[in-house]
């Protein structure tokens, strides 16, 4: 047994230094540690939400709809691909941004019999 102590000095005196700095700070540093990745596993997946929603809207925004034909294009061509309208004034043309007062429809009624 004594050989064996002799042997086995620093292994002994490591574990008692590791035995006690657990003992004082290890309880602090596995709640921390704890906390820490419970924080991690909720906001990861919010930030990946927010990455596919801001991808999402900067696609969304790239997309234009020809007035002529209704055919759905990228903003890689300045002409429609389906009827060759020019499709670089989009803006301008587009109802949303126009006042109600400005545009106007007309309704013929028809008698049915």
């Amino acid at each position: 047994m004594n050989y064996f102590l002799k042997a086995n000095k620093k292994f002994f005196t490591y574990s008692l230094i590791i035995l006690l700095l657990i003992s004082v700070f290890g309880i602090n540093f596995l709640l921390s540690f704890l906390g820490n990745i419970i924080i991690l596993l909720l906001l990861i997946p919010l930030l990946l939400l927010l990455l596919v929603f801001i991808g999402f809207s900067s696609f969304k925004s790239k997309i234009n709809t020809c007035y002529n034909c209704g055919s759905i294009s990228l903003d890689l061509s300045e002409t429609c691909m389906s009827c060759g309208a020019n499709l670089e004034n989009i803006t301008e043309r587009d109802q949303l941004n126009t006042e109600p007062s400005q545009s106007t429809i007309e309704v013929k009624a028809e008698e049915v019999k």
